[in-house]
């Protein structure tokens, strides 16, 4: 089991985890030795927020070529705009060009949030 797994294995499940708040969270996990790195998010993505969360996965996709590099979103709430966003760039392997310019490869996959930012707006009014 690498390091990445012993970490997110002594967590508590992500479900018990998610934070409903406005303010977005960011941790990066990098094992250089597997080529591996996990981009975790917490709190409200929205389409103007997502731009951080480019950022983020631009310069950890700079620190290894042919790095295994995952995002999960399963303790954020996000916006269904912002999820077919980062979705379409999974798919063309390239982050926007106003955040890479150079349109280096980027491949990453995404692990999907367990409610969408709609779906959580309306169980709090409820």
């Amino acid at each position: 089991m690498s390091t990445l797994d012993e970490v997110a294995a002594s967590q508590p499940p992500k479900e018990s985890r998610i934070i409903l708040t406005d303010k977005l969270s960011i941790l990066v996990r990098v094992d250089l030795d597997d080529a591996r790195a996990q981009v975790s998010t917490k709190g409200h993505v929205t389409v103007h927020s997502i731009h951080a969360l480019y950022v983020v996965v631009k310069r950890a996709n700079a620190l290894r070529k042919g790095l295994n590099l995952e995002l999960d979103m399963r303790a954020a709430y996000v916006d269904p705009d912002a999820l077919e966003q980062l979705r379409a760039c999974s798919k063309t392997h390239h982050l926007p060009v106003i955040i890479d310019p150079l349109q280096e490869d980027c491949t990453f996959s995404i692990l999907p949030p367990l409610q969408l930012a709609t779906t959580v707006a309306h169980g709090l009014a409820a």
